[in-house]
């Protein structure tokens, strides 16, 4: 399948900023590694660099949140369901050689309190995959109040976790993550 030249754009933009940040990830890197011009840019994003780091946030929201998914899904019991995707996550992390963390957190953590469209769309993937873990939790027999609470522990705990395996380059803070939630959500599933 050939990308469009705003799919590229975006692409490249995601990637970039997970590598290397906002600030680090010049407009003229992005353009040549996504085989664009300038020009073609601010045709798709008048806004410059900051409209397409939101675009880049949200195709990064997009991507972890199908990630997310397709570990909760590859489990019937909610508290395997989350093991499952730490183990997942941990599994890609050492895949990516440890270069493909969290593709939010490093734009979120650089433009905090400076741009706040960059800020919002962050924000929107943390309340979107909490969102996606709140509704397994409740379809696996949680009830909502707790399961959107259990949910913001879970993103929190495994973000932190992911951070922690990839500056050590060692699977085994998402593993630990991943058994204690999961301890964790079965004394409410019990």
């Amino acid at each position: 399948m050939t990308l469009g030249t705003r799919d590229r754009l975006v692409r490249t933009a995601s990637r970039l900023m997970q590598h290397q940040g906002y600030e680090n990830a010049p407009i003229k890197q992005i353009v040549r590694e996504a085989e664009a011009t300038l020009g073609s840019l601010y045709h798709f994003f008048p806004g410059g660099k900051q409209e397409l780091a939101v675009a880049a946030v949200q195709f990064g929201n997009e991507e972890f949140a199908a990630l997310l998914r397709d570990g909760l899904e590859s489990e019937t019991d909610p508290a395997e369901a989350v093991r499952a995707v730490a183990a997942l996550l941990a599994k890609a992390l050492h895949s990516s050689q440890w270069a493909d963390g969290c593709p939010v957190t490093a734009t979120a953590l650089e433009t905090l309190d400076r741009l706040p469209d960059i800020q919002e769309a962050c924000a929107r993937a943390f309340r979107d995959w909490q969102a996606i873990v709140a509704e397994r939790l409740v379809a696996g027999g949680i009830a909502e109040a707790d399961a959107r609470q259990l949910a913001v522990t879970v993103i929190n705990t495994l973000e932190g976790a992911e951070v922690t395996a990839q500056v050590t380059r060692d699977e085994a803070p998402l593993h630990t993550a991943g058994e204690h939630l999961a301890r964790l959500i079965g004394t409410y599933a019990g």
